[in-house]
């Protein structure tokens, strides 16, 4: 009987040795080695964006004497990089969504290998409790073939249960190390989008810096600088013929709606300014960095009658729009950047300059408080900002009147 009980003893210590190698087995270990590569990456990232930077600024040295095209080519900089820093926000927001997801099937995956742990410790427990004879003994102790060929087909079935049952925890065990890897991965990944975030953001930075310093030498450039003003003085006026060709083209296309639905007999109702409710355009800033009117010029040759409000905010804040409406204008300037404009009808509209991306195109429906654009600061401007303009009857009009900060 004591040898019986000690050979069940090395059988079960035997088994328990088996799940602490497999324990042990299954617990990944993270070096200095991987702190290493990981700095090593990022160290290129930041490398990468270094390099595209001063090719980009190399490609625009020869530009500089021509501050219209200097200021286009290196917005157009600005609006790929900004492309680059949307796709990454957005592979950031679905991984930190996998990474949340794969958690979760972790934590699942620990309770089913604790499920089996225990489940394998009750077992064990039961054959040290219940271990009065050896597998041998019982077939030995058999009276009949019958009973031996019975005892030996429990004996099988009891072995195979038990197989089953460390290999049901083996598989449980291997799932979580699988899924502690798989994690790991994705934080990699995680900070990898990060730091390109990051390397990205600076290089938006420094265009921006270079951009302020080269608009600021025009200004001290007089001769030169007054050619770059006729230009943007142009430019402006190119822009105010195109809304005012815009605001003709709609008038007549309302007026013919409305004689037409007169003719059919029922009302056709103009919209009023004093019927539209706006919103603040700017929600990351109520900070009015210059008002409406009459102003210092910022910059030389910028309009010293300001149509409008400037919004100082972070580059990339949204911008919304303050009220439900249609896109009729969303494209470049050299004066007023990226800008977008909304008709809201009976001759109201809603300006937005300088974005940095705009997200609406022109005959796109827009709902008040739909994401058009985002903050930047192309065309003739200094620093990141949104210009917000209201025009009504053909003249743009103090939006403060209408939306308060």
């Amino acid at each position: 009987m004591e040898t019986s009980i000690k050979v069940k003893s090395r059988v079960w210590a035997g088994l328990f040795l088996v799940v602490g190698l497999l324990v042990t087995a299954a617990i990944p270990v993270y070096a200095t080695k991987k702190e290493v590569e990981d700095a090593r990456k990022k160290a290129n990232s930041l490398e990468a964006e270094k390099k595209k930077v001063e090719a980009t600024l190399r490609n625009l040295e020869g530009l500089k004497q021509d501050a219209v095209a200097y200021v286009r080519e290196l917005d157009g900089s600005l609006s790929d990089l900004n492309q680059e820093l949307e796709q990454l926000e957005e592979q950031i927001v679905r991984k930190e969504a996998d990474i949340e997801e794969t958690k979760k099937e972790l934590n699942l995956a620990k309770e089913v290998e604790a499920k089996q742990y225990e489940s394998m410790k009750l077992r064990i427990k039961y054959m040290y409790e219940r271990g009065e004879t050896s597998y041998l003994d019982l077939l030995l102790q058999s009276k009949n073939m019958v009973q031996l060929m019975n005892r030996a087909e429990y004996i099988h079935k009891i072995a195979e249960y038990d197989r089953r049952k460390l290999d049901e925890y083996a598989a449980a065990k291997e799932a979580v190390t699988m899924r502690e890897i798989q994690l790991e991965e994705e934080h990699e990944e995680l900070l990898l989008f990060q730091e390109q975030t990051e390397a990205k953001q600076q290089s938006v930075e420094i265009l921006l810096a270079q951009k302020n310093q080269e608009l600021k030498n025009f200004e001290s450039q007089i001769d030169t600088a007054q050619g770059q003003i006729s230009e943007y003085e142009k430019d402006i006026q190119d822009q105010e013929n195109k809304v005012k060709q815009l605001e003709a083209e709609i008038k007549r296309k309302e007026e013919e709606a409305r004689k037409a639905a007169e003719a059919a007999g029922k009302t056709y109702n103009m919209v009023n300014l004093g019927d539209i409710r706006f919103i603040w355009p700017c929600p990351a800033s109520r900070r009015i960095t210059s008002g409406f009117g009459e102003r210092s010029s910022p910059i030389e040759g910028a309009s010293t009658s300001h149509q409008g409000i400037d919004i100082g905010a972070a580059s990339g804040s949204g911008i919304l729009a303050a009220a439900s409406g249609t896109v009729v204008i969303s494209t470049y300037s050299y004066s007023a950047g990226n800008y977008i404009m909304i008709n809201h009808g009976g001759g109201v509209y809603t300006v937005y300059m300088h974005c940095s991306q705009l997200l609406v195109s022109e005959g796109q429906s827009v709902i008040q408080g739909q994401t058009i654009a985002k903050v930047g600061s192309t065309g003739y401007s200094t620093g990141p900002h949104l210009h917000f303009g209201i025009r009504a009857n053909g003249q743009y009009i103090n939006p403060v009147g209408y939306v308060s900060p």
